[in-house]
């Protein structure tokens, strides 16, 4: 647990504090063991400064996945494999 590592709890992040270390974030990567099946996941890995997306792809929507990471530049590779079972 995190008590064992810090001695005094850290003081919780400011909403500005938070999107100013964000900013700063460069060349992140994604990756997910399941298919996006909106575009909305790819509109909010993009406020986290994200990149680059590996994914296995297969959704009935993949147009609108891909068209979402081409409207932010976002580079994404369908990798074919899906590891996500439940």
């Amino acid at each position: 647990a995190w008590e064992n590592i810090f001695k005094v709890k850290p003081a919780v992040f400011t909403t500005e504090e938070k999107k100013a270390w964000l900013a700063t974030m460069k060349g992140v990567s994604l990756g997910s063991d399941a298919f996006f099946p909106f575009g909305d996941n790819i509109e909010r890995a993009h406020r986290s400064g994200v990149e680059y997306i590996a994914q296995p792809g297969g959704s009935i929507r993949d147009d609108n996945v891909i068209d979402t990471c081409n409207k932010y530049g976002i580079a994404m590779a369908f990798t074919g494999i899906r590891l996500f079972h439940h």
